[in-house]
């Protein structure tokens, strides 16, 4: 089994102003978007869109993810890992290098719903892609038409598609866009002011022994949000170098094995585990559970409160230790 560390250094927690208030249209009505908590920028379409993104180095910096109200990061054969990023209160104009699904990234869009896009799959994902169980738009059979090649990057990592071509693929396969996710639970801004905890400003997540793939998290106490960076460059935008901002930072273990000849795996994403919460620059130990495909925080047995806004979660196999340190 793959080995896991994760250090987390820890500092002063620093006054921080509240977080902005949710918005309000008109006349009080709020229109908080349901995966973020904060006022989506669009309103259509409301169903959630979930996109396999590539993380190989020649895959970076990527398109699309700092609009992405939730990215889960997991981990595909050997030691490389790929993005899940779900798309609902923001619609990026170019999303990718998009790559190839594995039936545990089609696990987690059920849980919201989505539309699932992809760029080739497993056996084991083609089977159930082909089955109909989720609405989906693949690069096998879209590529060079709504899937397009970049001529900066070179196979298999300049596959993108934009949300145009999104939204068209779904029209044209007769799926439905209309339909929102089930909203998830958001603190209040004064919980989020007063979360308490061990502070962390610095949060380090190794997948294995290859620091290629080893993602950190910086707190940034003027924004009140993490940064993200992998092989000490900061993860941004390719198009615009705009940073990934986020508000919540979940680290959950779940069992990984290793299926077949290719380095195939199995992830356990039912059973439950240890997970690690990071909001504010505070660090909450939960445990986590899978509610309907959705993995989720709990504390003392009670379902733990998001801070509004943009949210990654890193799966990663059984970890070996967790150290504090200034």
């Amino acid at each position: 089994m793959a080995t896991f560390t994760m250090f987390v250094a820890a500092c002063s927690k620093n006054d921080s102003q509240q977080p902005e208030k949710q918005s309000e249209k008109q006349e009080g009505v709020k229109t908080s978007a349901p995966l973020t908590g904060v006022e989506a920028k669009v309103e259509s379409p409301e169903r959630a869109v979930a996109v396999t993104i590539n993380n190989h180095p020649k895959a970076r910096p990527q398109s699309g993810l700092s609009q992405a109200d939730i990215v889960y990061e997991v981990l595909a054969e050997g030691d490389v890992t790929r993005f899940l990023a779900i798309f609902q209160s923001e619609k990026p104009e170019n999303i990718g290098p998009v790559r190839s699904a594995r039936q545990y990234f089609i696990d987690l869009a059920q849980g919201y719903d989505a539309l699932f896009i992809a760029h080739g799959y497993s056996p084991e994902a083609k089977k159930t892609l082909a089955s109909g169980t989720i609405d989906n738009i693949n690069g096998i059979q879209h590529d060079g038409t709504l899937f397009k090649r970049a001529s900066f990057r070179k196979a298999p990592h300049n596959s993108y598609i934009t949300f145009k071509n999104i939204e068209k693929g779904a029209k044209d396969a007769g799926y439905d866009l209309s339909k929102a996710p089930k909203p998830l639970s958001f603190l209040t801004d004064e919980e989020a002011g007063n979360l308490e905890g061990d502070a962390a400003s610095n949060v380090k997540v190794a997948y294995s022994q290859n620091s290629t793939f080893t993602a950190e998290y910086k707190y940034d106490a003027q924004k009140e949000k993490y940064t993200r960076s992998s092989e000490g460059a900061e993860t941004v935008e390719y198009d615009n170098d705009k940073s990934v901002l986020l508000d919540n930072v979940i680290v959950i273990e779940a069992a990984h094995t290793t299926k077949d000849e290719k380095g195939r795996r199995d992830i356990d994403l039912n059973s439950g585990g240890k997970a690690y919460v990071f909001q504010k620059g505070i660090m909450q130990e939960a445990e986590w559970k899978n509610e309907d495909g959705r993995i989720l925080p709990y504390k003392d047995g009670e379902p733990m409160k998001w801070v509004p806004g943009k949210t990654w979660i890193n799966i990663v196999p059984e970890m070996t230790m967790v150290s504090f340190g200034e």
